[in-house]
């Protein structure tokens, strides 16, 4: 199966489930990872920005790329997410971490250097030459302060090779259509934004790496699944459902919001590791009055 048709449908921005000391909480991501795979998603992003990657470093980040990939075991396709605002040390990083159950490699534009378009695109060619799978590109100007425009993100498709896939978050619906409408046959463009996850679909988008199917893996998978079918009429009662669940995440920091979500449901710990802080207890009363109202 091509990296096209593997990251075809929904993938989810796995979190990272902590304990009260900061520590990896190995047993409720264990229960995690057999709660998203019954629930039908397509495949798992594991160390994105949900996961917390920011502080997970070293040694500590290749202990959760290897025991995800244990337990896993081949049952859904793996992204390992390997990004940086340093080149040269990505570079290495790519050459060193242990990879095995891997099929592809999510790499989030350069934040906070700011560089310009050609430095992005440089620094895509540097990551093409030496990575050992396919590359998935991430563009979120909301978290990296630069937006890769739509013109560097087909001219690294057209000239990389091993990148296959983009990431689009960036909210520009007018420079996600251009990409659509002009990039390579081979190339394909995921939403990274929840909410606009069926109207990308319908212009062309593959499928979604969602933050919402962390909670709600079935759902939000059968809704992409229906849109990936042409089946509009049907999937957009879903994707209404949880367009609330969805606001709610990110109004107060995500993956604050999601893992509120999460930890109401008793899948793991309502724990992070600073700077990232949990939700308040207001917002956290609105996420229950929430998740009250789609239960019944």
């Amino acid at each position: 199966m091509s990296p096209q048709q593997k990251f075809t449908g929904t993938g989810i921005a796995i979190v990272t489930p902590f304990d009260e000391s900061g520590a990896i909480d190995w047993n409720s991501f264990e229960k995690l990872i057999e709660f998203w795979i019954q629930g039908g998603v397509n495949y798992l992003v594991v160390l994105g920005t949900t996961g917390e990657s920011a502080t997970i470093h070293g040694a500590e980040k290749q202990q959760v790329f290897s025991f995800v990939s244990k337990q896993v075991s081949g049952r859904l396709p793996l992204v390992a997410g390997i990004g940086g605002n340093d080149t040269r040390k990505l570079v290495a990083d790519l050459q060193s971490f242990d990879l095995t159950g891997y099929d592809a490699i999510l790499s989030v534009s350069p934040y906070y250097n700011k560089p310009n378009q050609e430095g992005i695109y440089q620094h895509y060619c540097a990551l093409n030459a030496v990575s050992p799978l396919p590359i998935i590109i991430y563009n979120v100007p909301g978290r990296t302060g630069q937006s890769m425009t739509a013109e560097t993100q087909l001219r690294i498709a057209r000239d990389c090779k091993q990148v296959f896939a983009t990431k689009e978050a960036s909210g520009n619906m007018e420079l996600i259509q251009h990409l659509l409408a002009n990039k390579p046959a081979d190339f394909i463009v995921i939403s990274g934004d929840d909410p606009i996850t069926l109207p990308l679909i319908a212009d062309g988008a593959v499928g979604v790496i969602s933050v919402v199917a962390n909670a709600y893996p079935a759902d939000f998978s059968k809704m992409v699944r229906l849109c990936l079918e042409g089946k509009f009429a049907e999937a957009r009662p879903l994707h209404e459902k949880y367009l609330d669940i969805i606001a709610s995440m990110f109004a107060e920091g995500s993956p604050s919001g999601v893992k509120a979500y999460l930890s109401e449901m008793g899948l793991c710990k309502n724990e992070f590791r600073l700077p990232v802080w949990p939700v308040s207890e207001g917002h956290r009363q609105k996420i229950r009055g929430l998740m009250q109202r789609l239960s019944n």
